[in-house]
């Protein structure tokens, strides 16, 4: 099976308030058809490195795709140890390798630095090249990046339907 690309599009910000009006931006492009398939979650980070993940949309709205994919970049991007909410993505385990195995180093180093330096993010994780239109709505972000990894996207749909048949 080819794999496919999947976008990840990261924006950091100075506050929480400003990266979840970003955020309602994004579930307007959604509503809009701008964009398609796509996971976003507002992060934030403590005093302490302590990462929370913030989930504003309820899981039927998108799908399989919802929590997890987001769950599992930032399952990559960040130790357990400093992930406040364990729950994220709690089907994401087997989600990881999918993500993982597309990401380079230096892509997974960059997007780390980016959040380093900053105390709340948007992450959004979509099908369809979304720079163009989520460049035009995210107008609060101090920085943005968009990175384009490989997946077997169709065998990552089976593991998460067959994850979330295991946890009903």
């Amino acid at each position: 099976m080819a794999d496919e690309p999947v976008f990840i599009f990261l924006a950091t910000y100075d506050t929480e308030a400003d990266a979840k009006l970003d955020y309602d931006a994004v579930k307007d492009l959604h509503s809009a058809g701008v964009i398609g398939t796509y996971d976003a979650a507002v992060i934030t980070k403590d005093a302490d490195g302590k990462v929370k993940v913030h989930k504003h949309e309820k899981p039927t709205q998108h799908g399989a795709w919802t929590g997890v994919a987001v769950g599992a970049v930032v399952g990559i991007l960040f130790p357990p140890a400093l992930l406040l909410d364990v729950a994220i993505g709690g089907l994401a385990g087997g989600a990881i390798g999918h993500f993982w195995k597309g990401m380079s180093r230096k892509d997974v180093m960059e997007l780390g630095e980016l959040m380093d330096d900053s105390s709340a993010a948007l992450l959004v994780v979509g099908r369809s090249k979304l720079d163009e239109a989520l460049e035009k709505a995210v107008t609060r972000a101090n920085k943005v990046v968009e990175k384009e990894i490989k997946a077997d996207m169709k065998e990552y749909d089976k593991e998460i339907k067959a994850a979330e048949k295991d946890a009903e």
